[in-house]
């Protein structure tokens, strides 16, 4: 006897009854055109309900939002992280004060090269002679003249006339003459008479202001101008004869520590 097989229309039936109970069921946009069929026949405007493309959008909509958020935040991250490299590069190391590298290698302390003392007459003669006697007698060192290098009818000056002399000290006579010169001057100096390599200038307007001088009717009274070279150990290199070379930056001297050499060796008050 043939065995009896199993009865699948029962689940056909199933099916096709869910298949029909579905397309009863309206959609919405079928419900949308029967909504405006009705209104047109009764003369009032249909409202319009939300069609299915809207639901897509809604659904679309966060992803992008949340796509854009995280870019966002991306971008913030990175630049954060930037900013944090930028400040740890740009942070300066904490410099030692001047005295302390001083101390700790000698070479960087700044010393008197010379010091130029210059009294400019503007004629020769008689005041020309005269200016260097009182300069001999301030300095113990016999100056040097100066000639004119043009001539100027105006002040009678003629190219190659002596007009001025001049002395240069160095080592020890520099360091007490310039003691003195800076007493008749009280001890005061302004900033702008450095200049960017820690050299100074000042004048005196009469030489009877340095300590220790008298006035003397035959020699009259005289001003002069003195000239401050500052420099370090290792400058020679840039001045020998033999294999001259350039000076390196961080060797060079600065107004800034010039000053403070200034205001600790020799008591001055910068204005």
């Amino acid at each position: 006897m043939a065995k009896e097989k199993a009865t699948p229309p029962v689940k056909k039936k199933v099916t096709t009854e869910k298949k029909d109970a579905k397309a009863k069921e309206p959609t919405t946009d079928q419900e949308a055109v029967t909504d405006e069929k009705t209104a047109k026949t009764l003369g009032q405007p249909a409202e319009k309900k939300p069609v299915a493309k809207k639901k897509v959008e809604e659904a679309t909509e966060p992803s992008v939002s949340s796509a854009k958020e995280k870019k966002v935040a991306e971008a913030k991250a990175s630049s954060a992280k930037k900013k944090a490299v930028d400040e740890e590069k740009a942070e300066p190391k904490v410099a030692e004060p001047s005295h302390v590298e001083w101390a700790k290698n000698p070479i960087l302390k700044p010393r008197i090269e010379k010091v130029t003392v210059n009294m400019s007459v503007g004629q020769s003669g008689k005041p020309l002679e005269q200016a260097t006697t009182i300069l001999q007698q301030l300095t113990n060192q016999k100056p040097s003249r100066r000639q004119a290098k043009k001539t100027i009818r105006e002040f009678g000056v003629r190219k190659g006339e002596s007009i001025a002399c001049l002395v240069t000290l160095r080592k020890e006579k520099a360091e007490e003459f310039l003691r003195k010169a800076l007493q008749a001057v009280e001890n005061k100096l302004s900033k702008y008479c450095f200049d960017r390599q820690g050299n100074f200038s000042f004048g005196i307007k009469e030489h009877i202001d340095i300590p220790g001088t008298k006035y003397v009717p035959e020699l009259g009274i005289h001003g002069m101008d003195i000239s401050v070279s500052l420099g370090r150990a290792g400058y020679r290199v840039k001045h020998r004869h033999r294999v001259k070379s350039r000076i390196g930056k961080d060797h060079l001297l600065t107004a800034e520590e010039a000053i403070l050499f200034i205001k600790d060796e020799f008591d001055v008050e910068i204005i």
